[in-house]
Parts: C-alpha cells; structure tokens; sequence
C-alpha cells in the first residue's frame, strides 16, 4: 500500500500538542538532573582530588549546570517560535569526510549524504547525515515539502510511490500502511 498526494491535515491532531509539551519537558527535566549533578558532583570532585576548594567548585558547578537548563531553555524558546513552510528538495549530494582522532591518531572516512530544501522565501536549509543514506532517498530533487512548527523532519507532499513514512514527531520509519507511529503513536502523515 501507498500513501497520498497532498499534505496531511492530520498534523492538527491533539497528539502532537501533547507529544510537544511532553518532549520540552523531558528536556526541561533533563537538563535540571545534569544540573544538579553538576552543582553537586563539583564541589565532590574538589574535595576529593584537591583540585578545587570551596566555593570555587561550587560556582562552577552552578555554571555549568546553569548552561544546561540554559541550553534546554533556548531550545524550547525557538520551538515556541519556529513557523510552518513549503520547500522543495533543490539539491543532493554525496561525499566523503575524513575525521581525525587525537587521541589515537587515526583518521576516519565517512560517507556524507546531503540533501536541500529551498523554502518559498529563498532561503536554504541544508541536512547532512553521516553514513546512513535513508532521508537521502527518501526525498528526490523536486518533491515538495512542508517543514512544520516545532519539529524537525519534512512532510512529503507526494508519498504515492512510497513504502515507507517518517514520523513528523520523532523521526522514526514507519510502514506506510501503518496509521500511527510504532514508536511514539502520533498519527502518520500521509
């Protein structure tokens, strides 16, 4: 079975309101459990290895663990003002980049598969993924897609020909017989 031309009005379903406000405060939490460690594990740390006294330790465990819930804050911030756009697909390529490691001093060779997205107003978005060509395939120069408020991933307009669907939510492939996610249980939007 295959999906449809068009884009789904399913993304108004209640779902992803809640999978929304679930995953910032996921995040949220996160990043007060890393702070507390921080704020605690610090002074810990100076203590034990008479690295650092008190209450130098201490500020710098407050700021980094202020970084974090800072992080987690601004990510939550721009999701807020994030908007929904059309695109097209303008651009795919595949190269090659060589990492080096210092501490081995070994040198690695990824595969790269990049692809664009020109919204309506001009500007280009450009995706990378590292050895693992899925989203590249999935999206062909040309296809229309909708990027939409708050998450990452791109609606396909046309996903007549296709066998699979990524979840807009949580990125994850889904069959495209399927109505929901397997993962996340948002609905398909196809």
């Amino acid at each position: 079975m295959s999906g449809s031309a068009g884009f789904s009005p399913k993304i108004n379903d209640p779902a992803f309101a809640k999978y929304q406000k679930a995953s910032n405060k996921w995040a949220l939490t996160f990043a007060i459990i890393l702070a507390l460690i921080a704020i605690v594990g610090f002074p810990i740390y100076g203590e034990k290895s008479g690295e650092m006294e008190m209450p130098q330790s201490l500020y710098y465990g407050l700021a980094i663990g202020g970084m974090f819930i800072a992080i987690a804050l601004i990510q939550i911030f721009r999701k807020g003002r994030d908007i929904t756009w059309d695109g097209v697909i303008v651009g795919k390529q595949v190269f090659e980049r060589t990492t080096h490691d210092k501490n081995t001093d070994t040198q690695t060779t990824h595969t790269v598969y990049e692809y664009k997205v020109k919204r309506s107003s001009g500007k280009v978005h450009k995706h990378q993924h590292q050895d693992c060509d899925t989203v590249f395939n999935y999206f062909d120069i040309g296809d229309k897609v909708r990027h939409h408020k708050g998450f990452d991933g791109y609606e396909k307009y046309d996903k007549s020909k296709d066998a699979i669907i990524f979840c807009i939510a949580c990125g994850t492939i889904n069959n495209i017989s399927d109505e929901v996610c397997v993962r996340c249980k948002c609905p398909l939007l196809k």
